[in-house]
């Protein structure tokens, strides 16, 4: 197996422990709670930034000294509805307890403080069209660069019909050389529907030093640690994915692939 793949390593609890060290890079952070009815999460930001994604169901969430309520409202992640989330800089705790059964992602990167706990959305956050043909994906932004109330962390869930590719035309992330590309890692924490279903995911680099084929199941996170990085989703299985994007600067620039440029042109 791919060591860009990462497993659950359970069904209940925290599934996912994703850190800088265990993906061998310096910037993001993911884990994945799965809880029933009643269990608790806490954790502590420590020197890092935290947005907290309430995947499916709900629950009733403390952190920074305040009580936010219960967030979450879909049951299902493929009802596409907008997700209820919360910022929290670093130096800070939290603690959800489920309401219902729930999956709770917990996106982090370096934090440098200075910018208050906050809730974001479901207000505020549209699910928008990107791309034509087979190549169309829906989008909901969570906290891309336009936003300027966190440090590092880049945020968005992405929905791509069957028979479809997002992440596409191929592009990398990986050299730091403003503003012609910034330097960001990042991690794909992939949903199938149905469940029993899959989708491939490629990496590669344009040396091909760095190639790998993937086939993702649902919950299955992928890290890319720099090349390009499409995805695919078969006929018959829609392909969710929430991403996590984290760099030096908090800016996303790519370079394309040579084999699609022309696509990208012909498109513009």
């Amino acid at each position: 197996m791919s060591p860009l793949i990462r497993k659950p390593f359970g069904t209940h609890g925290k599934v996912h422990e994703i850190t800088p060290a265990s993906a061998g890079w310096r910037y993001v952070g993911f884990s994945l709670y799965r809880l029933r009815a009643g269990d608790s999460a806490t954790e502590a930001t420590g020197d890092r930034e935290v947005i907290l994604v309430m995947v499916e169901g709900k629950a009733r969430i403390e952190g920074a000294g305040q009580d936010w309520g219960v967030l979450g409202e879909r049951r299902c992640v493929f009802e596409k509805t907008p997700p209820h989330c919360l910022y929290l800089p670093n130096g800070s705790d939290w603690s959800a307890t489920a309401e219902t059964d729930c999956v709770l992602a917990v996106c982090a990167a370096p934090g440098r403080g200075g910018h208050p706990p906050r809730r974001i959305g479901p207000d505020g956050i549209t699910l928008t069209t990107r791309g034509k043909g087979t190549n169309t994906r829906h989008i909901n932004n969570i906290a891309m660069e336009n936003e300027d109330w966190c440090d590092s962390l880049l945020v968005t869930e992405v929905f791509t019909p069957a028979g479809h590719w997002s992440s596409y035309p191929s592009h990398r992330h990986d050299e730091d050389d403003f503003p012609r590309i910034t330097y960001l890692e990042e991690t794909y924490y992939h949903r199938l529907n149905p469940k029993d279903g899959f989708g491939i995911q490629r990496v590669y680099t344009d040396d091909g030093l760095l190639d790998e084929t993937m086939a993702v199941r649902d919950g299955d996170v992928v890290l890319v640690p720099r090349g390009h990085h499409p995805c695919g989703a078969p006929y018959g299985f829609e392909l969710y994915y929430l991403n996590v994007m984290a760099g030096p600067r908090r800016n996303w620039r790519f370079v394309p692939a040579p084999e699609v440029d022309w696509i990208i042109q012909r498109d513009a």
